[in-house]
């Protein structure tokens, strides 16, 4: 029997490569809306909103990611994640998220801090993103 198809996955930051390797599936939120992306898929660039991405591999296991914006490439062979800043799951820092999360809405309620009204809801966005992906692995766990 013939081995399944796989894709090849790149994920990298300014920080550097997180993950490279073959994949059956990759998801993730897409500006306008999740993805699934199977090889073969049909190529495409989009922006990524804060958010998940999830690579499953070819033995069933699943890699999880945070990436706080970018882009996405997918050619019928390869996905590249091009993120904004990017982490494992398992190193957000959920106590750092919270502290974010209430900084950017005290931000956005005294709307006279130190940063502008953009820089706040991305700066929550980012952080309820990550809070988000906390909860959904626990839930996987549990």
């Amino acid at each position: 029997m013939a081995d399944a198809p796989t894709i090849h996955v790149h994920i990298v930051s300014a920080e550097g490569e997180l993950f490279s390797g073959a994949a059956a599936a990759v998801f993730a939120a897409a500006s306008q809306g999740d993805l699934g992306i199977l090889p073969r898929h049909a190529p495409l660039l989009t922006l990524l909103k804060p958010g998940e991405v999830r690579v499953r591999l070819p033995g069933g296991d699943e890699e999880h990611f945070f990436v706080g914006g970018g882009a996405l490439e997918v050619q019928p062979s390869r996905v590249t994640v091009l993120a904004d800043t990017a982490l494992r799951a398992r190193d957000i820092d959920e106590a750092a998220a919270l502290a974010a999360k209430q900084r950017a809405e005290e931000a956005l309620r005294d709307k006279a801090g130190h940063i502008s009204i953009a820089e706040a809801q991305a700066e929550l966005a980012r952080a309820a993103a990550q809070l988000k992906l906390i909860q959904r692995l626990r839930k996987l766990r549990g």
